[in-house]
């Protein structure tokens, strides 16, 4: 057994044995925070077909009279409360609670390829398109189709009405999943797509087969 795939058995193992995500819910600005949900909380994220039913509300947070109810955006359990922190005032950014979501089938093998590709990340919060080149071959031929080597233009960022060329600097690879829709506004240090070694591939959809075949 090669050592990708001992790496490979103890990613899915982690998984198996923890297969939550553990997301951590900050305040959006300074204010007065007041919490809504306690700790064991089961909590529903917004719904509706436009998103327009709101989620379980977590905390209100007050600032210069004007009051903010934050709601949650993803289902699961509040598993830590900063109760301390309740009726106090807060600086923007700080850790105010967890939620533990369960992941589900599809999440799982997207936490796990975001694990073993590599990932090309946004250099700075921008909207962001694949250049032409790279946008005609996936057309053409697909996404896992498409390789790319370092210095390749793979990405255009618009900021601020300007239009810049973003270089691949990479291994080289085959782009094999992508996070963002053309256009959409991404922020600094998030995936943009995921490159994946040739001869990994067969690796990579060993898992994928593997996690659909184990998992509810």
């Amino acid at each position: 057994m090669s050592q990708q795939e001992i790496h490979f058995n103890e990613i899915i193992s982690r998984y198996r044995s923890d297969p939550y995500d553990y997301v951590d819910i900050h305040a959006i600005h300074a204010g007065l925070v007041h919490f809504k949900a306690a700790e064991g909380t089961e909590v529903q994220a917004e719904s509706g077909e436009w998103r327009h039913i709101p989620g379980t509300k977590l905390y209100e947070i007050t600032r210069e009279r004007n009051l903010k109810v934050v709601t949650a955006r993803t289902n699961g359990v509040v598993s830590f409360v900063n109760t301390g922190l309740d009726g106090k005032f807060v600086e923007a950014g700080e850790k105010l609670m967890t939620i533990r979501h369960p992941l589900k089938k599809k999440e799982i093998i997207e936490s796990i390829l975001q694990e073993v590709l590599s990932l090309f990340l946004a250099p700075e919060r921008a909207r962001y398109y694949f250049a032409m080149d790279i946008q005609s071959r996936i057309d053409q031929k697909g996404l896992r189709s498409v390789f790319i080597n370092p210095g390749d233009e793979v990405i255009t960022m618009s900021l601020m009405k300007r239009d810049t060329p973003v270089y691949y600097a990479g291994d080289p690879g085959i782009i094999h999943s992508v996070y963002f829709k053309p256009g959409d506004s991404v922020n600094q240090g998030e995936p943009l797509f995921g490159v994946c070694a040739e001869d990994k591939l067969p690796l990579i959809q060993k898992i994928i087969t593997r996690v659909k075949a184990e998992w509810e």
